[in-house]
């Protein structure tokens, strides 16, 4: 073997080429490794090459090179793989070559120094172009060319400038006034025209510069909007709102359109016009002290206006107007209207500290105030309420006024020694003619005054002029002032007559209401809401007034400006809303750089329409139709429970507005106290209660507790006060009917009914008959005979009182199934008896005949059969529901004494019954 003494050589730097759907790569220079010992067998031949990683640490594992000869040296370079171009355009690496030793084993063998390589991946025009959207739209007004319409663009995914860059675009739609640029810009060809062709719609193509066409073609379509006219576009004059449906956006597809008009500032006005409804919006269907209630306000106000009735008689000559609300409305006319207040109630009112709520409407009925009204210029002053309080010794005086559109307080602490002071404030709310709450709460010397909740600081004016002192007497007039008091109660108007409506006129004398209590009884449940403030873009400005009848956007930016509005929502948080139309206003203003040119927006006009709510069906059961008892129960001193299994349920329910549970003062919204009952009765049916025979009993304490109130009549008893059905069927379980000894019949039928939302919605009527189970021992002893007839007896039969009478169903307490066969062979035995009385006394009758026609002595001698009256049919209702008459029954009935047995019950659950007509209207509470 020769030595092998040297190392081959290779080039330095190789660049090379390979295409991506080939392995060879084509190197500059080719590669050819070289040997000084090429005249020497092996040592100068080349046996190999050797392909290591590129300086990046990749590339080797790609490629390999391979010995094409090995006497010459020449190799070749190739991929292991097909290569992507898309994924890498280059690859770098480093080559040996090695000899072939000293012998055919390789001994010895020798290697070159490392070469750099360089390949490059060309790019096959492989992929196509691709649209970015598949569909491109624009609008353009009519009668212009447009430079650019909209732009189309595709991409291609080859990896080659050649091939990745598109080259041209085409319309493939013929006959169409389009053109499309390289660029994919399109323009129209000429003006187009929106009566002629609204839409235009057309397909384009884009080539590579490999003229590879695009997968897909993509679709244009173009609108041709009128000639532009600003103003809002998509306005709906109606809007529907389904009760119950929380917030809704007004105005979702608004959107203001300036026709290319610059415009610095922004301004637009919606209006809810609410006046209509109620006391001027939706507010709570409950009563007024059933609304106190509800948002927690202090209990012991008395009512100066309350519904007419003989124990609240000053108000019966008052006129009333209608109210959607269901509350009681009074109007005054300033002359003959006033309503003066009895001293017993007067003076639970007295104090220097106290809290006066009323609700207030000037100019009466009509809804335009006279234009002197409206201007303020009316010069009279008119009262609202005048009183004269008695504190200990001391008396105080206090008048409520408005004069013009100013409402004056004045307040006399001592009419005797101190003067007076008096508190004045200048509000448009007094003359607008629309519907207000004031909240007037006094702890002289500070008065502090609510007028919808918000609050209005008085100008304090020291009246130190000759002002006459009233007289040293107790009086409490609403509608009018006094002059000089007398005892004769003589009102001396002297032209300061209220005219307007009240409603809901309370005084509670103590501390003052929570701001939060007063923001409750006044707050509207429906109004204009801002959906997302968070949304509210940048410059922009949104402002609720406290009704939330109003609401104003401000900004500067058009877009931001267009997404507010459709931000715009309206709210009612009333599961039972009032149904009816809402008129909408949207008002806007524009500021324009060029104020001469600036745009003028009209006013637009629309509705919104609250539909009718859903009724809630109201349920009543778990009662009757019997009630079977033994009569000693119902004389018993707790008497019997007629309903102790009712259960009032309803068909609808609703969330619980979790939000306002946290308000200060217990104030919840109304969804909080979601089908609260204000009202239940129980009505005796056929002839009225009799107080001296029957009663109702009732916890009253437990009535107190809960806030209910009572009202009593011999005609029906009601329970009235908003509170759940879990509370109502508590206070309903506990009543029981008791009667007096010896004053059980055989029925008496009860009706129990009740309702929400004040009468708004009413329950199904259950009808309760109770029967009166007689012993039977009584009927087998003669000497219990007269017993029987008192209990049995009445004064006055009611002819509705023994039809239709079945026996009922088996009880616990009840008659044991033989006793109607026992009944009924009394009944007959009875018969029998009345029978042969009746033979006898017709045979007597006959003689007392004969005797008459003999002379008086024989007369003597005939039987007297007065004292046949003194026994009596204990069973005589249940004949006569039988068919079962005697020709002695009338005889019997008009001879008959009633003995009323003492009544021994205690006072302590008595309900005091007052006597009163029977009213069949319906009634609310």
């Amino acid at each position: 073997f020769s030595a092998n003494k040297h190392k081959p050589w290779i080039e330095t730097e190789y660049q090379g080429i390979v295409m991506e759907n080939d392995n060879t790569v084509l190197l500059n220079p080719p590669l050819f490794a070289l040997d000084k010992d090429a005249p020497l067998h092996y040592a100068g031949e080349i046996c190999g090459f050797k392909v290591h990683n590129g300086p990046g640490g990749s590339g080797s594992a790609q490629f390999e090179a391979v010995v094409l000869d090995r006497s010459t040296g020449e190799g070749l370079v190739r991929s292991k793989e097909p290569l992507d171009c898309e994924s890498q355009k280059e690859h770098s690496f480093t080559i040996q070559a090695y000899d072939c030793g000293e012998g055919p084993d390789g001994t010895n063998s020798k290697k070159s120094h490392k070469a750099t390589v360089h390949v490059r991946v060309n790019d096959v025009n492989e992929f196509s172009p691709v649209f970015v959207e598949r569909r491109y739209e624009a609008s353009v007004p009519e009668g212009r060319l447009f430079d650019r319409i909209v732009r189309v663009e595709a991409v291609d995914a080859d990896c080659s400038p050649q091939y990745s860059q598109i080259c041209f675009y085409d319309i493939i739609t013929p006959n169409v006034p389009f053109t499309i640029d390289n660029d994919g810009n399109i323009k129209n060809t000429e003006p187009l025209d929106s009566k002629r062709q609204r839409v235009h719609s057309f397909w384009v193509t884009a080539f590579d510069c490999g003229k590879n066409r695009a997968q897909a073609d993509a679709q244009v379509t173009v609108t041709v909007k009128p000639s532009c006219k600003p103003g809002w576009i998509g306005w709906t004059k109606r809007i529907e709102y389904t009760p119950g449906s929380g917030s809704i956006p007004l105005f979702p597809n608004l959107h203001l359109e300036t026709c290319e008009e610059t415009v610095w500032n922004i301004q637009a006005t919606v209006e809810l016009q609410t006046g209509h409804i109620g006391k001027g919006c939706d507010r709570d269907s409950y009563s007024d002290r059933s609304v106190r209630r509800i948002c927690g306000a202090v209990r012991g106000e008395v009512d100066l206006l309350p519904p007419p009735s003989p124990a609240t008689n000053w108000t019966a000559a008052l006129p009333t107007l209608p109210s959607s609300d269901s509350s009681l409305v009074f109007s005054f006319n300033g002359s003959t209207h006033v309503a003066v207040v009895p001293d017993s109630v007067a003076s639970a009112v007295s104090g220097d500290h106290f809290t006066l709520q009323l609700w207030m409407r000037r100019g009466g009925a009509s809804t335009q105030p006279p234009a002197s009204q409206a201007r303020g210029t009316r010069k009279e002053e008119e009262t609202i309420i005048c009183s004269t309080v008695k504190n200990d010794d001391l008396y105080s005086h206090y008048s409520l006024s408005v004069h013009g559109c100013r409402l004056s307080l004045f307040y006399w602490p001592d009419v005797s020694a101190a003067r007076p002071v008096k508190f004045l404030w200048k509000l448009e709310q007094v003359c607008d003619s629309e519907w207000h709450h004031l909240s007037l709460s006094v702890q002289f010397p500070s008065v502090t005054l609510y007028v919808d909740g918000v609050t209005f600081d008085p100008a304090l004016i020291h009246d130190n002029g000759a002002i006459p002192n009233p007289a040293p007497h107790q009086r409490l007039v609403i509608g009018a002032c006094w002059g000089n008091l007398t005892i004769s109660h003589v009102i001396n108007l002297r032209g300061c007559g209220y005219k307007g409506l009240l409603s809901g006129v309370t005084v509670r004398p103590g501390n003052v209401e929570p701001h939060s209590v007063v923001e409750c009884l006044y707050a509207c449940r429906e109004g204009l809401d801002f959906g997302d403030l968070e949304t509210l873009g940048s410059g922009m400005k949104v402002h609720v007034n406290p009704s939330q009848s109003v609401l104003v956007l401000e900004g500067d930016d058009i877009e931001s400006f267009n997404r507010a509005v459709q931000q715009v929502t309206y709210r009612n948080s009333l599961r039972f809303a009032t149904p009816g139309v809402r008129p909408l206003k949207l008002t806007t203003s524009l500021r324009c750089f060029s104020e001469e040119s600036c745009l003028s927006l009209r006013q637009l006009e629309g509705y919104l329409v609250v539909l009718q709510p859903d009724a809630p069906q109201i349920s009543l059961s778990g009662v009757g139709p019997h009630l079977a008892r033994p009569a000693a129960e119902f004389e018993g001193l707790q008497g019997v429970p007629l309903f102790p299994e009712l259960r009032i349920v309803c068909s609808l329910s609703h969330a619980v507005n979790t939000a306002a549970q946290g308000m200060e003062g217990g104030a919840l919204m109304s969804d909080a106290v979601a089908h609260t009952l204000d009202g239940c009765e129980v009505q005796p049916l056929g002839e009225e209660l009799n107080p001296e025979r029957e009663e109702l009993l009732i916890d009253m304490e437990a009535l107190k507790e809960r806030g209910l109130d009572i009202i009593n009549t011999t005609a029906y008893i009601a329970i009235t006060g908003a509170e759940s059905m879990s509370v109502y069927e508590d206070v309903l379980r506990s009543i029981r009917y008791r009667l007096a000894k010896g004053s059980a019949r055989f029925e008496r039928r009860f009706r129990l009914s009740c309702s929400e939302m004040n009468g708004r919605y009413t329950s199904n009527e259950l009808t309760l008959e109770v029967n009166f189970l007689h012993s039977l021992d009584s009927l087998y002893h003669p000497s219990h005979l007269l017993a029987s007839q008192q209990q049995f007896l009445h004064p006055s039969h009611h002819t509705g009182e023994l039809s239709g009478h079945t026996l009922p169903n088996p009880h616990r307490n009840s008659v044991v199934p033989g006793a109607a066969t026992v009944i009924i062979m009394v009944c007959v035995g009875f018969l029998v008896v009345m029978v042969i009385l009746g033979v006898f006394r017709i045979r007597s009758i006959h003689r007392r005949g004969e005797g008459a026609r003999g002379g008086g002595k024989e007369g003597s001698n005939q039987w007297d059969d007065s004292a046949l009256t003194i026994i009596v049919n204990p069973m005589e209702t249940y004949e006569n529901r039988m068919g079962i008459a005697t020709d002695m029954e009338g005889e019997c009935d008009d001879e008959e004494e009633v003995v009323d047995s003492p009544d021994d019950t205690s006072d302590d659950q008595r309900i005091i019954i007052k006597k009163e007509g029977r009213d069949s209207a319906p009634r609310r509470y």
